[in-house]
């Protein structure tokens, strides 16, 4: 059985969500670049625990969460990024959510080395990003409905969740499975990096409407 998230039922954002959309499609450019360029490219731009740790190849904290393993990796993080991404945009402003994007990204990949920083495993994905925008739209949103794709074998059926048992559950899932690697195709992504980039979410966004940074427009 799979749980597809398609989008907040709850409300519409006021202006096209333009940030979101170009960091998709950097993500699709990026992961041609990956098939074209094969493995050399992979190991390139991926991050690798050991070296991070000594200081060296920094710049892939950046660009291994524009990479993918797999053409279902790119594709369910996408899917979640849309379903999620728009409205946290929209009540932060492009420029904002973008900064918040991109650090947000930078802490889940800092959460991987520390977690086990003498791994050589290519380690990539915008899941640790997407996690803090998760984060922040439990803390904004909490109580919108998600419209959710229920897949079960052939059968697809939609309802209607919460956000805050959607993202709830998800968060439990990550916490259960911390210690432990999704693998994907050319390395892993550690469950801890999900949990540190939703972590860093919460807490700013908490922080931004604690400040008056932020509108939800209720």
């Amino acid at each position: 059985m799979g749980i597809i998230p398609l989008g907040d039922a709850s409300r519409r954002p006021m202006r096209w969500p333009v940030a979101t959309a170009t960091i998709i499609a950097v993500n699709v450019v990026v992961f041609i670049m990956e098939l074209m360029g094969g493995d050399a490219f992979v190991l390139r731009w991926s991050v690798i625990p050991a070296h991070v740790s000594q200081g060296q190849d920094l710049v892939t904290i950046l660009t291994a969460m524009f990479m993918h393993g797999s053409w279902s990796h790119i594709l369910g993080n996408m899917v979640f990024l849309w379903a999620f991404g728009p409205e946290i945009e929209d009540a932060m402003g492009s420029l904002r959510y973008t900064i918040f994007y991109l650090a947000g990204g930078v802490v889940a990949m800092l959460a991987q080395v520390a977690a086990n920083p003498h791994s050589t495993v290519p380690n990539l994905g915008a899941s640790g990003a997407i996690a803090a925008v998760m984060g922040a739209f439990l803390v904004a949103f909490p109580t919108d409905q998600i419209r959710t794709a229920v897949v079960f074998w052939v059968f697809v059926r939609t309802k209607f969740v919460p956000a805050a048992l959607f993202i709830g559950l998800w968060f439990v899932l990550q916490l259960v499975s911390v210690g432990t690697v999704a693998q994907t195709e050319t390395g892993g992504v550690a469950y801890l990096a999900h949990v540190g980039g939703f972590a860093f979410g919460a807490f700013c966004t908490r922080i931004l409407e604690a400040t008056g940074q932020i509108s939800t427009h209720d």
